[in-house]
């Protein structure tokens, strides 16, 4: 027995431990912040990115970047994780998490090759995350939501790092619009859920110029029937979920008839009960019809008698944005419509053709609690990266609304945080002040990022930046991410909503953190007669 290996793990597994997953994983990491290091700032390069589908993606948004690329290694995937969380949370700065997350474990490695223990680190991140958020909350300034000019500043800074930034006029005052329309304010707390109620249409065509934000909604559908009216002023609609039509069996149904006059019976009936159901709704006298079912050629014939258009298999969250537009109830049934549920907020109902394909357009609403965001552009790539950009900043102004501080763009809360990190870091004992210090070293990524990606020369700008940090009241000078020099952000007016900052370093220090727990990765190899292509699934 003697010196025969003990074989604990399966043959076809493949485990690495110890000092070499942790440089594998701080590698991975950095290789992922690398990929999108040129996207950061006004003066940021774009990512084209084809799909296996053969589709195209041009687009300079961490995110939408780090959807597309197929990774193998496991940091690597939740280095990815970490963006799409961020972009959930507070739709804004996707790079610069992946940025920041990548140059703080690449702090981290020289001290694991000291030898020290990773929770030794780890601890003194913590220590320092709790402190970046204090330093945040001292350094912001409360803002006026209601003061539009300044509202448009904060989203324009948005905007300026994406493709929008030519029409950035233009886009600021969508997004400020569309989240203005969509705030609901009830039992004191404020409710923006952008994603269900501002719908964003593409349709290619036109030029950017005629995107706008209409005061109601829009659905890519036309009329049923050819004979109903296709432009109503100051409509009475009614929403509907059940169909028009005669109810079919839910499971194969048999019916035996014996005498001939039976069918006929069953003919009239179907005829009969279609009929109730149109004078159910024609008893409310309305003049529009939405219904997310079907709707048959004799309800349509039925309803077309009595003038009223209808409009058959909208989608769900369409007719709850009809009806949070005109401030109508969607009915289940035909025989529970009363008065209460008719909306008749909507100023006009029209339909126009765009392009090859005709939409139905509820708008001039009185008082519309949701909206549609109409985008035009020369192809789908084009429209696509608007709309994500236009997606940001709707997020952005959301942010603003919900927390009204803001903080200095451009790096220069970077640098102020650094700054009073180092400060703090000579108060501690003990090794602990060694990580504590790096954090603020690598805080200053962000600034030299911005001076890279301008063609700048970073050492110089950066020093004298550190330089100016050391003034009294400085705090919001960072660097112009056009040209490269040093100004006031606040001046520029490039600033950030307080929730995307602290959102960031929350997740960039909390994935730090994360890799470096890890110090085994054991990973699963395919069985050769499985698949001989297949090697070792994330074993790379």
């Amino acid at each position: 027995m003697m010196g025969r290996p003990i074989v604990v793990l399966s043959q076809n597994m493949k485990r690495e431990s110890g000092r070499k997953v942790q440089k594998g994983n701080i590698g991975a990491a950095k290789a992922i912040a690398d990929v999108i290091r040129t996207c950061l700032g006004p003066r940021a390069m774009m990512k084209m990115l084809l799909d296996p589908m053969g589709g195209i993606v041009m687009t300079n948004d961490g995110n939408a970047i780090l959807r597309e690329i197929q990774v193998q290694h496991p940091a690597a995937k939740s280095m990815i994780e970490i963006s799409r969380t961020q972009d959930e949370e507070v739709g804004d700065g996707t790079t610069s998490v992946i940025i920041l997350a990548g140059e703080m474990l690449s702090v981290a490695e020289q001290f694991l090759e000291q030898q020290m223990h990773p929770t030794v680190i780890i601890s003194a991140y913590r220590h320092a995350l709790d402190d970046m958020l204090d330093m945040l909350k001292d350094i912001s300034t409360p803002v006026d939501v209601n003061d539009r000019a300044q509202m448009l500043k904060i989203i324009n800074s948005a905007i300026c790092t994406k493709a929008l930034s030519r029409w950035s006029t233009m886009a600021c005052n969508i997004a400020l619009d569309a989240v203005r329309t969509v705030e609901l304010e009830e039992h004191g707390r404020k409710e923006i859920n952008i994603k269900l109620y501002a719908k964003v249409e593409k349709v290619p065509g036109g030029f950017i110029e005629d995107s706008c934000v209409l005061k109601g909604v829009m659905v890519n559908k036309d009329v049923t029937h050819p004979r109903m009216r296709r432009m109503i002023k100051n409509p009475r609609i009614i929403l509907l979920d059940c169909s028009l039509e005669y109810k079919k069996g839910e499971s194969q149904t048999d019916i035996e008839i014996t005498r001939e006059e039976d069918f006929s019976r069953i003919l009239q009936m179907e005829e009969e009960y279609i009929q109730t159901i149109c004078e159910d709704i024609i008893r409310l006298k309305p003049d529009l019809i939405f219904t997310e079912k079907g709707i048959s050629d004799l309800a349509q014939h039925y309803l077309m008698k009595a003038n009223i258009t209808a409009i058959r298999r909208v989608r769900k969250t369409d007719n709850n944005r009809i009806s949070r537009a005109c401030g109508a109830r969607i009915a289940s049934r035909t025989d529970e419509l009363r008065e209460e549920d008719v909306g008749t907020g909507a100023g006009l109902f029209e339909i126009k053709k765009i392009g090859d394909e005709y939409f139905t357009f509820v708008t001039e609403c009185k008082d519309p609690k949701a909206c549609t965001i109409l985008l035009r552009g020369a192809s789908k790539e084009i429209l696509a990266e608007v709309e994500r950009n236009l997606q940001d900043a709707m997020q952005v102004c959301r942010n603003v609304l919900l927390d009204p501080s803001l903080l200095p763009g451009g790096g220069a809360v970077e640098m102020a945080v650094s700054k009073r990190l180092m400060e703090r870091s000579k108060t501690l004992t003990g090794v602990e002040q060694w990580p504590y210090r790096a954090v603020a070293q690598a805080l200053e990524v962000i600034p030299r990022t911005l001076i890279q990606n301008c063609g700048a020369s970073t050492i110089r700008v950066l020093t004298s930046l550190r330089a100016k940090h050391t003034l009294e009241a400085c705090a919001s000078w960072g660097v112009n991410g056009e040209t490269g020099t040093l100004a006031d952000m606040m001046e520029l007016g490039i600033c950030e909503p307080l929730a995307v900052k602290a959102q960031t370093y929350k997740t960039a220090v909390e994935t730090a953190i994360l890799l470096l727990r890890i110090d085994d990765i054991v990973s699963g190899i395919k069985k050769k007669g499985d698949d001989q292509a297949g090697g070792g699934q994330g074993a790379e």
